[in-house]
């Protein structure tokens, strides 16, 4: 517990350690009751709110963060699925220090009238109005209004009053929100009776189950009014489809009312698999829970599900009817049969979704999992017990004379032999010193291993220059200094030397691009790679540098001139800490190479006559991707808003050359 003289609590995360991206937060106190539940569209911007030095928080907020010992979160895709899961704990939790409702009648529902003749989309608390179907509720009464306005662009149904919809149909003219594009009933004169009830019949199938299949329908009814030259219903599909795509970004937490499921999202690596698991009951997330696991074996995604399931129901809560998962695994009959015998009454079925509302929570449990397990790593390697550890076993392993409390790791990235770039990142004492990363270009290569050779040879050649102020002043002046302090009396050169030496003298000392010489120096790869790094260690000249490699495959460290590979435990501190130094570098080379990419293609675009920045920007937004355009036809092309026949072939020809 923090007293009022601490400057914040002693749970703070660190703050590379929350994400940016939108979610539901909840803080604890120390025997797992939930005291407050919150969401935020940049989860480390608001929690950081909590965290300021406790005199300066509000007396309630420092009341509310001195009784918890932890804080948590939930990465969700959206605002409004951030909006739906914090309604969905607020009820489950009742967390005290949230505000109170007295009961389910003070939240708003959106309704549908569908016992009217023409039905209505609208915002109420009345629970009783006879054939209607309710949607909701919702923790605010913005959030159901924020909902019919997209949702309405996407079906327009009648938004306006009983009056104004009887006065409009007895005099046949429009109601005043038709008149205004906001009401799309038969009051405003645009559509019958008949032709409305489709509409609202489609509203209520979409709110009740979102489709992604009705995008592929829109397109086809907007392509098919197009080619009858009915451009203005084409026009009006358009705008439809833009409201329902935005719709379908916001409907992943909220599923079906009928549906109850358990989502695993699971990310894993070599040496330890996070996992995500979200619980839906009624259609909505009542729980989350997650952990990590350190693998012992190198095992698949299937096999890594089978272990997940069995361990999640082993003397806890049963199984439900439906379980979720990113793929299913060999045995999946029989473990269907092992479930269902947990669950007691009904059977359990297995189902990896790949599309549709389901596939959409995965995606979000997945995401999670992701950041859990990167907040594993960092955790982990933030320990220094652990780290020192690690350094000491490296040490061991590789028989060096001293722990490497400084390694260098190597990585190249290209894409089928062009725009060949590799990175070098650094750790120091079992950290990464960001600051001295370097990125390096391949002009031209054969393969990694040459790659790699060239890399390195202009690294180790940086460490054979003198880097000494009287090295300095010889670059400066670009003569010996020595030669000119002799005995020849050039008092000119005397002075200009002295001015020199001053200037450097008052200059801040920097150490030199690739001053620091590493103790280890890591590549990504195995033997190949490995004989490539000590032949360019040889050609330099540069000895005292020890070299290894780590293969992907088996995680197996590799020395130079070695028949067979170093296996270090799998549950080692020294293991962990080799393979966190390469994904770093291949995190970095693949950033890198991918940016590389980026500028190449926007500079070919840029090349093209009649095509500036803005038509740029305008074709990648609009197919999402290089790799779409480069796929994407004349017509597709010209489908660009500003992008004319003749500017579409020109791009057509220019990517597929290249």
């Amino acid at each position: 517990m923090a007293t009022r003289t601490s400057p914040t609590v002693p749970y703070r995360p660190k703050a590379g350690e929350i994400p940016t991206e939108p979610g539901v937060y909840r803080f604890q106190d120390a025997t797992g009751r939930v005291l407050y539940v919150g969401k935020a569209k940049n989860l480390r911007a608001r929690l950081s709110n909590y965290f300021a030095p406790l005199h300066t928080l509000h007396e309630r907020t420092r009341h509310m963060v001195t009784h918890a010992s932890s804080v948590q979160w939930t990465v969700v895709g959206s605002d409004f699925e951030a909006l739906q899961l914090e309604y969905t704990w607020i009820k489950e939790f009742a967390p005290p220090y949230n505000v109170k409702f007295r009961d389910d009648k003070t939240y708003p529902y959106m309704v549908v009238t569908l016992g009217d003749e023409a039905p209505r989309v609208m915002v109420t608390r009345n629970r009783k109005i006879p054939g209607a179907r309710y949607f909701g509720p919702y923790p605010k009464i913005w959030a159901v209004r924020e909902t019919i306005d997209q949702m309405v662009r996407a079906f327009p149904i009648r938004t306006c009053s009983d009056s104004s919809y009887k006065r409009a149909m007895e005099t046949g003219r429009p109601c005043f929100p038709g008149q205004i594009g906001r009401c799309g009933g038969p009051c405003s004169m645009k559509v019958s009776v008949g032709e409305h009830r489709r509409i609202v019949d489609q509203f209520v199938a979409f709110m009740a189950n979102p489709d992604p299949r009705m995008i592929s329908r829109l397109q086809a009814e907007m392509k098919a009014a197009s080619a009858d030259l009915d451009f203005e219903r084409a026009a009006v599909l358009r705008d439809r489809l833009a409201a329902l795509e935005n719709v379908l970004e916001s409907s992943a937490v909220v599923l079906s009312d009928a549906v109850d499921a358990d989502v695993f999202g699971i990310e894993h690596d070599e040496l330890a698999a996070a996992v995500q698991q979200f619980r839906v009951r009624g259609g909505r997330v009542r729980g989350v829970r997650s952990w990590v696991v350190d693998k012992e074996l190198d095992i698949g995604l299937p096999d890594l599900v089978d272990s997940v399931l069995q361990s999640a129901y082993d003397g806890g809560e049963p199984p439900p009817r439906e379980i979720i998962v990113p793929e299913l695994p060999d045995d999946a009959d029989a473990l269907e049969q092992l479930l269902s015998e947990i669950r007691g009454r009904g059977s359990v079925k297995l189902r990896a979704a790949q599309r549709g509302e389901k596939a959409a929570l995965l995606q979000t449990a997945t995401i999670n999992a992701k950041q859990a397990l990167g907040l594993y790593k960092t955790r982990r390697s933030a320990d220094y017990v652990a780290r020192s550890q690690a350094l000491t076993d490296l040490q061991e392993a590789l028989e060096l004379d001293e722990a490497p409390l400084r390694m260098e790791c190597y990585d190249v990235s290209h894409l089928s032999g062009t725009n060949i770039v590799a990175s070098m990142v650094v750790f120091e004492d079992g950290l990464p010193k960001k600051d001295q990363y370097r990125r390096f270009n391949v002009a031209d290569s054969t393969d990694d291993t040459e790659s790699l050779y060239q890399v390195l040879s202009r690294r180790l050649s940086y460490l054979d220059k003198p880097d000494s102020e009287e090295a300095e002043l010889e670059a400066l002046v670009g003569i010996d200094p020595v030669e000119t302090l002799g005995d020849d009396g050039d008092e000119s050169a005397d002075d200009e030397l002295r001015e020199l030496e001053e200037e450097l003298a008052q200059a801040p000392k920097k150490p030199g691009k690739f001053s620091y010489r590493p103790n280890l120096l890591i590549v990504d790869g195995g033997q190949p790679q490995v004989q490539a790094a000590a032949r360019a260690l040889r050609d330099s000249g540069v000895t005292g540098i020890q070299i290894c490699g780590i293969a992907k495959r088996l995680e197996e460290v590799w020395l130079p001139d070695t028949d067979y590979p170093i296996i270090l435990p799998r549950n080692s501190e020294a293991l962990f800490m080799i393979q966190r130094i390469r994904d770093e570098a291949h995190r970095f080379a693949i950033t890198h190479q991918r940016a590389r990419r980026g500028r190449d293609i926007t500079s070919v675009l840029g090349e093209i006559p009649g095509l500036g920045p803005a038509r740029v920007r305008e074709l990648l937004r609009h197919f999402g991707s290089v790799a779409k355009l480069k796929k994407a036809s004349v017509e597709e092309i010209t489908a660009v808003k500003g992008v004319g026949l003749v500017t579409a072939q020109t791009v057509h020809e220019r990517l597929r050359a290249r």
